[in-house]
């Protein structure tokens, strides 16, 4: 009985060893050099004059978007979803505001959900690089809780500009500490994985946390971060960018009220995985200080803007197919007709959620190659209409679709700042006409102008609110800088 009890005994006892070792880890003592520390001291410390002119009219036009692809994310069938989810199981809370709704207000923290849901529901909003999409998991956080200060308190243009360009920084800081994030995502959604870092940053910012307190809301977020691809194309994806809002809001608030998380989640602490867990070479490195001329991502790399919602790997092969539609066409209006075509070759990259031959559903057509080749091939050009029922269910499109084939070349990675689209259509005939996009105009390379930008807004934000109100919104976000407070655009976005 004795040697039966050992054996149970020791196996335990060395269970224990185990757990209170990677306790003591956890436990360490953070020095003021850790990664962590860094950040927190980073998000903590920053201060409006650390904005350079080009980094504020760069996140303005940013703003500015990510608002017009939430009104018209409104009126989406997954939007209403998320509203009717939250308006049905929580108690009223008449305080933040909801994109398209004029008379409907939420909690900060489910305003923030239901607006980055609106935000991502048509895949509609900003891309950058290393892959992820950052306004949508920030703006909505940043105008609920300013939707949630007293009136007296409300933050002013500048400082609202500084919290947004923070958990912009964030985010991109984080991926750039590893190469796997460069490419196409294949494992986790980024947005899911940076975004509530981001949003949490924001938040801690415009709350005005302490350094101990910024890093502690961010280790929280890490704990509610992550989601996986396989959700891609699906109503799900847009869930991902309102639960990276609302999560990271919802981790600033906690580490406000004295929540606290790991000291070391951003650092890289063997056997111990913090913010390592999402990327398997994360290597990171700690933040410059913000008064040792610490400079500003967006400073060093615009904003990708979309023409029409759809993944942005799509806009190469649209732009591609929409230059082979021209030499067939000419200038004028008219269709390709399937009766020219004998075959339709894409050369893009390797990439298993964007390879969708027929796809069933608006969100699979967004995330389709083929999809927005043809359409481009068949109208000229992909916009917001390509993707109704009536268009998709054209049967020269269809007739089209049957024809592609997909070749990935070598030297076309699955990586946004290196990809290419190629196109080569084969005639009937037997003649072939070939287009090709190398920088597709709305990428951070060729980015949209002002005039541009403000049409796709003009033409989003209109579809919910009257002309009148679009103007005030656009002349509310161009003089965000110079506002004492953020009440104007606030009030202008119902």
């Amino acid at each position: 009985m004795l040697s039966v009890l050992q054996k149970t005994i020791r196996p335990v006892q060395a269970a224990r060893r185990v757990h209170q070792s990677a306790v003591q880890v956890l436990k360490h003592p953070a020095p003021e050099d850790t990664v962590t520390a860094s950040f927190g001291r980073f998000v903590s410390e920053i201060q409006p004059q650390h904005l350079s002119p080009v980094v504020l009219q760069r996140s303005k036009r940013m703003v500015l978007d990510s608002i017009g692809v939430g009104l018209i994310g409104s009126t989406t069938d997954v939007f209403e979803l998320a509203l009717q989810h939250c308006q049905h199981m929580y108690a009223p809370d008449y305080i933040s505001s909801v994109y398209g709704r004029r008379d409907v207000r939420l909690s900060p923290t489910l305003a923030a959900f239901v607006n980055g849901v609106a935000t991502h529901s048509m895949d509609f909003d900003d891309t950058w690089h290393p892959a992820t999409h950052p306004s949508g998991a920030v703006l909505p956080a940043v105008l609920a809780l300013s939707d949630m200060m007293p009136a007296s308190r409300k933050p002013s243009g500048l400082d609202f500009l500084l919290a947004f360009n923070v958990g912009i920084e964030i985010q991109g800081r984080l991926m750039r500490f590893s190469n796997e994030a460069r490419n196409i995502p294949k494992r986790f959604h980024p947005p899911t994985v940076v975004g509530p870092m981001g949003s949490a940053a924001a938040c801690a910012r415009l709350l005005s946390l302490d350094p101990s307190q910024c890093s502690h809301a961010l280790a929280i977020a890490a704990s509610l971060a992550g989601a996986p691809m396989a959700n891609a194309a699906t109503q799900s994806k847009p869930l991902h960018i309102g639960n990276a809002s609302r999560l990271g809001l919802e981790a600033a608030l906690l580490a406000s009220r004295g929540l606290e998380a790991s000291p070391l989640v951003l650092d890289a602490v063997a056997g111990v995985a913090g913010f390592n867990a999402f990327y398997e070479d994360y290597v990171p490195q700690p933040l410059d200080s913000p008064h040792d001329g610490h400079a500003f991502l967006l400073e060093e790399q615009d904003m990708g803007f979309k023409r029409f919602p759809a993944h942005l790997g799509m806009h190469w092969v649209a732009d591609a197919a929409a230059s082979v539609h021209k030499l067939l066409v000419g200038a004028g209006p008219g269709k390709v007709s399937p009766h020219q075509v004998q075959d339709i070759l894409l050369r893009v990259p390797l990439s298993k959620y964007i390879n969708r031959p027929f796809p069933e559903s608006e969100h699979e057509a967004r995330h389709s190659f083929q999809f927005n080749a043809c359409s481009a091939l068949l109208d000229g050009e992909v916009t917001v209409k390509s993707f109704t029922p009536a268009a998709m269910s054209r049967p020269e499109l269809h007739a089209l679709l049957s024809r592609v084939r997909l070749e990935h070349p070598h030297d076309n990675p699955a990586n946004f700042n290196l990809m290419y689209g190629e196109v080569q259509v084969t005639l009937v005939g037997g003649d072939t006409v070939n287009g090709r996009c190398d920088t597709f105009y709305g990428h951070w390379r060729n980015p949209l102008t002002d005039q541009s930008l403000r049409k796709k807004f003009r033409n989003n934000a209109e579809v919910v609110l009257p002309s009148a109100k679009v103007e005030r919104l656009i002349e509310a976000v161009d003089d965000l800088d110079r506002l004492e407070d953020c009440k104007d655009l606030l009030s202008q976005l119902q």
